[in-house]
């Protein structure tokens, strides 16, 4: 489902909008609405010993499977601050972020309310803290860098696919 789908009314005006899925625009007081990914922060979080510190979802959607540590940025927010906001919310750690490493398409629920996502993500190391789940996360785990969680057992279709890209 798009983002401007069930978009009928104009919410500056209330007139209703004409709505192509890419943008609904209002004949009235002209203004018009886009369809766009909603952007997501991601963190590879590395120790010096080859280790990738992975998180175990506690909510909906895919709970109890692996996920990188990150998640949704906040109107205006900078993604770097976002990505330091989320793992200190999730984790209790201090980071700092390091090389980008890319973006990746995914979508995020299910149902009329899935949500195409913009997943930027970065190598991250710990300057402070202990790793401790907090916020939507159940459990905190290193694994080898090599020897990531099986992907049946990670969350979304991007996580998978990421992972084994490292130890290739």
């Amino acid at each position: 489902m798009g983002a401007l789908d069930g978009w009928r009314f104009c919410p500056r005006c209330a007139v209703e909008l004409s709505n192509d899925a890419a943008k609904a625009g209002c004949p009235s007081c002209g203004s018009t609405y886009y369809a766009q990914s909603t952007p997501a922060v991601s963190a590879l979080v590395s120790d010096g010993a080859g280790r990738v510190l992975l998180a175990r979802r506690a909510h909906d959607p895919d709970a109890g499977l692996w996920d990188l540590l990150g998640g949704f940025l906040e109107e205006g927010e900078h993604p770097l601050d976002g990505l330091r906001r989320e793992l200190l919310e999730e984790t209790g750690l201090e980071v700092e972020p390091g090389e980008f490493l890319g973006t990746f398409m995914d979508t995020y629920g299910e149902g009329p309310q899935v949500a195409s996502v913009l997943n930027l993500v970065w190598e991250a190391r710990v300057v402070a803290g202990e790793p401790s789940p907090a916020d939507d996360v159940s459990e905190l785990r290193w694994f080898p860098r090599d020897d990531p969680p099986p992907p049946e057992e990670c969350a979304f279709r991007w996580v998978a696919k990421f992972l084994s890209s490292l130890s290739a």
